[in-house]
């Protein structure tokens, strides 16, 4: 097994790369995050949203719950001070507070990597595996959100003669605009899919650098809903109020 640690000098974290070559039997690999942190909950990304779960072993309940999931990313802090881990490909996570020393003002957050079982499958996670983490202090919330896209959603550079302006620009960092996709009908239709990251009600802004007539809310089949909680204006701009973890979808007709 290797680690490779670098300092990102765009975001300032610590990014981790990890390479295994596993050929265990009955073992389950983990890698440990000893953080000087007390954390009363821990935060795990899920689907268009994150989830809080405590970081204690108070009750019989607590303590069953040896592993919890996590998409992305989890953070963990105290007031005023919090860290992010955000993964590419690691989703099980047991987060616990008190370190190897029995101090109750830390907290060690271990992701689970490669397990080695019999059964149902002897050869499960042999062979050779990599993943990549990033750990970031000082971080809130919205730091987790972005660290955890910057590792899963690779920016890809396409170097052209001309700048290309974004397809659409947001007032509130807060909303994250998930998804941009012609309609399925094959209308022309332009849709758009964002949410709510932080858990709070907020209301933002979505400016469209292309050409549209008329602009509704609709369901996950792209159908349209009423009433609708979008409004746009004279300069083409649309104003949308989100409740904590909202998913919205939009449809923009160009015709």
């Amino acid at each position: 097994m290797t680690q490779e640690l670098r300092l990102n000098p765009e975001t300032g974290a610590l990014d981790i790369a990890v390479s295994v070559d596993w050929h265990e039997t009955q073992k389950l690999l983990k890698l440990a995050f000893p953080l000087d942190i007390h954390a009363e909950r821990a935060a795990s990304e899920i689907q268009f949203g994150h989830i809080f779960r405590p970081t204690h072993t108070n009750t019989s309940w607590d303590a069953a719950r040896f592993e919890t999931v996590a998409h992305r990313w989890v953070h963990v802090g105290e007031p005023g001070y919090g860290v992010a881990i955000a993964n590419d490909a690691s989703y099980g996570y047991d987060i616990r507070r008190g370190g190897a020393d029995g101090s109750a003002t830390s907290t060690v957050v271990r992701a689970s990597l490669l397990r080695a079982p019999l059964f149902p499958d002897p050869e499960s996670d042999q062979g050779t595996h990599e993943f990549s983490f990033s750990l970031t202090a000082g971080a809130e919330i919205a730091d987790a959100i972005s660290e955890g896209y910057r590792l899963n959603v690779v920016e890809r550079v396409v170097r052209g003669s001309n700048e290309v302006p974004a397809l659409l620009t947001c007032s509130n960092s807060a909303v994250v605009i998930e998804t941009i996709k012609l309609a399925e009908d094959r209308s022309g239709d332009v849709v758009i899919r964002l949410y709510e990251s932080l858990g709070s009600r907020v209301r933002a802004t979505i400016t469209p650098e292309f050409g549209w007539r008329s602009v509704v809310q609709t369901d996950l089949l792209e159908r349209a809903i009423a009433p609708t909680a979008i409004d746009g204006d004279e300069e083409g701009d649309v104003s949308v109020t989100l409740r904590p973890f909202q998913i919205v979808t939009l449809r923009f007709s160009r015709s």
